[in-house]
Formats: structure tokens, sequence, C-alpha cells
């Protein structure tokens, strides 16, 4: 019955009794011959004017929700209806129109979706006649437009309301078209940009190989060549544009290339150097620190130096990281051959030294002399070289080394259990060795002792003990740090390990050998405090600073040990054996001081 009702819905009307036969709507009555009639003119039908303009609004909808709201409020355009419910389809459900009344709600869902996207009548009370009108595009079923009417339509009016429900989907398939066109046209421009942002990834992937092959060439080219930590800074600048440089691990300029080089290189504080060392050494990769971009020199471990790029705009990017990091490969390799070469040498010049020092045959030590490219025949000396707070390890052979060659000597070099031993060829300046280590260990508590010249490889042995009793005699002054020559030592030169211990010991012991009873259980210095008085001249104010007591302390101590001594310090004679005795017992002896 519903197809056959949804069949009536769209029968065009029998022509009525009295009205014009099929096909004659607008046709013009034929005239007589002759008889001129005007033309018949049709009065517009209020109707079709009202369906002609909801037509224009429903194709001006913005969307489906619009579309169907017009269409439920005109549609007493089309003849003696009420739009009882509208429903669009959504997601492949049907979504009923806010507008619906809430009556029969129920029922007419069901009954909606039993027609399954077909036309079918709608049961409503009151209503002689109801349908459910499909609304379909092309695309498909868009929805329903339900209709009631109190009396049955008449074909003219089913018409209209054919052509309403024509109108409204046709607009509905316009908007979902516009739609997709819409979304068509977004998904293009998605894939334009996505393609766009594809090409250029693409373009910086290309450039970014392309400037890795770049740096891997001119790298290669570095490593290739012999040139030292010049090669690498100068690759590095003509890479990043930046002035690039190598310090060693004491912060000393090794190499610079590029614009703005300090003149002169600020020295380094040795503690903040360490420390910054540290905290580059617990990072990864390159680390900014003020206007510089640092990357530690250490292929196995050891701090061999440091490569930066002083980069005060902050201009470094990840291309600039990627310089760095190959620079620094080529350099750690150059460093590690460099440090290879150095001590495949320290170790010949070490074993030829310690051969020396302990004596050997003079026709052999000139031949190994030539072999690593020493000049035994000329006059030497002996160089010991000892730092309060440095173990004489390899680092600080290498360090002595470093220092000898910054200030010109020539030597062979080698290493004792607490002192660095130098054979130069040169009597070393005065100050010049200690002031360049005191800078590179950054302290001056050392002590250096320098030998007599030495003419003979035979009288090697000799000089090594001169210079260490040179050291030693040092170390005891009240001046302890600095240098000191076994050949300026006057009176101390007689007082060398060979001599006859039993008689210094009986000097001693017949000048200071009351004090030092008198010390030993007292538990008091009058021994070191005459000591001090001498080594200040006999000033009282001098000499009371340096042991950190009064003046009246002093010259009570003083008192005592006349009283004790019964020596008079007055007395030239007594004065010069106490002054001896003292520097015996303080520097051969080893007593306190």
């Amino acid at each position: 019955m519903a197809s056959s009702r949804a069949h009536s819905l769209h029968r065009r009307p029998s022509p009525r009794k009295g009205s014009l036969p099929r096909g004659s709507v607008g046709r013009r009555p034929r005239a007589a011959r002759g008889e001129p009639h005007p033309p018949a003119r049709t009065p517009p039908d209020p109707a079709l004017h009202d369906l002609v303009a909801l037509s224009r609004a429903l194709f001006g909808a913005p969307d489906e929700v619009e579309i169907l709201r017009l269409a439920m409020d005109h549609i007493a355009a089309a003849g003696p209806y009420s739009a009882e419910a509208g429903y669009l389809q959504v997601g492949g459900d049907l979504v009923p129109s806010p507008r619906n009344g809430q009556t029969h709600a129920s029922a007419v869902d069901r009954r909606v979706r039993e027609l399954a996207g077909q036309d079918g009548d709608v049961a409503f009370p009151g209503r002689r006649w109801g349908w459910a009108l499909g609304l379909r595009g092309p695309a498909g079923l868009h929805g329903y437009l339900v209709v009631t009417s109190r009396s049955r339509p008449t074909g003219a009016e089913l018409a209209l309301l054919a052509l309403l429900v024509r109108h409204t989907a046709a607009a509905l398939s316009a908007v979902c078209a516009h739609r997709r066109q819409s979304e068509d046209a977004r998904e293009l421009c998605r894939l334009r940009e996505e393609r766009t942002a594809l090409q250029e990834q693409l373009i910086s992937v290309m450039a970014e190989l392309a400037y890795e092959r770049a740096v891997h060439a001119v790298m290669a080219d570095v490593a290739a060549s012999d040139d030292g930590e010049d090669s690498v800074t100068r690759a590095l600048h003509r890479l990043t544009g930046l002035p690039a440089l190598v310090e060693d691990r004491f912060g000393r300029l090794r190499s610079w290339s590029g614009p703005s080089r300090p003149a002169p290189y600020p020295e380094p504080n040795p503690v903040r150097r360490d420390e910054m060392l540290h905290a580059v050494a617990c990072q990864t990769g390159p680390v900014r620190i003020k206007d510089r971009l640092i990357t530690l020199i250490r292929p196995h471990g050891e701090i061999l130096g440091v490569l930066a790029l002083v980069d005060a705009q902050d201009e470094a990017d990840e291309h600039t990281v990627l310089a760095l990091e190959h620079a620094a490969a080529s350099l750690a390799a150059k460093l590690t051959h460099v440090r290879d070469l150095a001590e495949v040498e320290l170790r010949l010049h070490r074993e030829l030294a310690d051969d020396l020092l302990s004596g050997t045959d003079a026709s052999s030590a000139y031949a190994r002399s030539e072999a690593v490219g020493h000049d035994l025949h000329r006059v030497h000396y002996i160089v010991v070289v000892r730092w309060s707070n440095r173990t004489a390890d390899d680092l600080f052979a290498r360090t002595v080394s470093r220092a000898a060659a910054a200030v010109g000597m020539r030597s062979l070099l080698t290493r004792r259990a607490d002192h660095v031993v130098l054979i130069t060829d040169d009597r070393p300046h005065t100050r010049a060795l200690y002031e360049e280590l005191a800078r590179e260990t950054g302290t001056r508590s050392g002590t250096i002792g320098v030998s007599a010249p030495c003419d003979s490889v035979n009288d090697i042995p000799r000089r090594y003990e001169e210079a260490q009793r040179a050291l030693e005699v040092r170390r005891h002054c009240r001046d302890r740090y600095g240098t000191s020559f076994f050949d300026e030592l006057g009176l101390y030169r007689i007082l060398e390990p060979g001599s006859d211990y039993r008689e210094l010991e009986t000097f001693v012991q017949e000048w200071l050998g009351q004090l030092i009873d008198y010390d030993s259980r007292h538990h008091a210095t009058l021994v070191e405090t005459l000591s001090r008085y001498f080594d200040c001249g006999g000033n009282y104010d001098e000499t009371a600073d340096s042991l950190a007591i009064h003046r009246s302390t002093l010259r009570y101590r003083l008192q005592r040990i006349r009283d004790i001594s019964g020596n008079d310090l007055a007395n030239v004679e007594d004065r010069l054996n106490l002054q001896v005795a003292t520097r015996v017992w303080r520097i051969v002896l080893g007593g306190p001081g």
C-alpha cells in the first residue's frame, strides 16, 4: 500500500469535467479566420512565486540544517501541508531536526527508519494524509521530510510538493558537493603544503649531506698534511667563518686562525682552568662557555688540549658543531701522533739520561746521543727540579720538558722518585726556567738545583750529586723556592755528601751539643731560634717575625742560648762557628727547618 501511495504522490491528476485536455496547458485557442484575438495572459500563480523565492533561499543556505529548516518552515508554499518532522543523513544515521515535534517523535522515528530509504505513508492522528519523502541526490539519501495534510492533496498540490522536495534535495546535494569541494581543496592545500615541507626537508638534507661531505673532504686533507695545529684551525675557520684556536691543557695558546686575536694572549688562572676543564669533561659534545664553543681533545682519556671557536654573536648552528667535532677528531689524531713520537723520544732520552747519571761508557754515550739528536761533546749542566705540589710522574716530566724547550734549553730528561733531572748543554738562566715552570704549574712552590759545569761524560754522576746538594741547600734556606747554583753555594760546597760525617757531627756537638740536649729534654727550639737569627743577619724584628714570636720572647731565648752554651754571640769567632754549626746541623745532619 505504501508503494501505491508513493506512486500516487507523483501521478498526474486526471482532467476534471470542463478542464483543459492534456497537453493543452498554455495553448492559444484557435481563432476564426480573419478575426484577430489578443494573446491570453495567464495570471501569476502565488504558489509558484513562493516556491521560486524558496528555491533561491534553499540554494543560498549555508548548510544542511538551514536548508531543512527553510523547507519545513515554508512547506505551505506547496499546498495545505504541515511539516511534522525532518531528518538529515549524518554518518550513516538519520538525525532528527531540532524542529521536530515531541508528541509522536518516537513513532515517527521508528516509521522513518522502517522505510529504509524509500518513501512511504506516515500515520498522524487528526490527519487524513501523511507521507515521508526521501530527499535524494546523486550521492544518495540526504534525509527525510515528513509532511501531513488535513485533506488529501490534489494532483497539482502533489506536483508542487514533489517540486519542493526536489529543490530541497538539490540544495542539499549542492551543499554536500560544496563541502566536499572545500574539503578536497583543503586536503589539496594540505598535500601541497606537505609536499613543500618535504621538498624543503629534502633540500635541507641534501645541503647537510653536501656540507658534511665538504667537512669530511677538508678534514681528510688536513689529516693527510704534515702541518700541525695551524692546519686544523685554518680549516675550521674556513668552514665556519668564526675565529678558531687551540690551547694546551694549561690554557696557553698554540694556534689561532681568524680575526681579533688577543695581543698579548691572557695568562690563564690555573684554578679556574681546572674548573673549566672539569665542567666541559662532564658534558657530551661541545660546550659554550661565555663567548666560546669549546671541545676537549682527549683521545685516550688524558686531555691533550682544547679546540674552540670564538662565537660572540651566538651564531653557531648544527653545521658549526659538526665542523667543530670533525676538526676535534682530526686534531686528536695529530696530537696523538705527536704525543706518541714525543713519548718515544722521551723514552730514548730518559734511558740515555739514566745511564749517564749512573755512569756509562763514553763512546757508547756519544753514539747514542747522536742517534737522539743531542750533542754530548758540549759543556753540560745537571739540573734537578722539584715542585712541592707535583709528583714527579710522566705528566710533570713532560711539563718540565716543555718549559725547558720554551726557554731555549736543549736537554736530555729523566725522572726520579721526587724530582726531574735535566742534562742540558748550556748554563740555565738564573730565573727563566723557574718562572716558566711557575706559569705552567700555577704555583711558585718549586726548587731548582744546578750543578757546576761538566766537561766530560764521566763527570756527570758527580755533577748530579752537586745539583742535588744545591737543591737541598735551597730547600733549607729561608727563601726556599727558586734556583740555586752549586758553584755559588760558597761554604756549602764543602758540606756535600762526601764529607766526613763523624767530623761534622763532632763539630756540631762541640758547638751545639748543650743546646740540642736542652731542646730534647724540654721540647724547646733554641737551636732553630739560633739558626733563624743567623739567617736574618742578627736582625731582631725580622727573626721574631720569621719565628712568629714576640721580640721580648726572642731576646729571652737568645739569653738562654748564651747561658746554656756559654758562647758569646758578640764574639766574632764564636758567632762564625755557631753559624756554621747550625747550617751543618740543618742541611747535612737533617735538623729541623
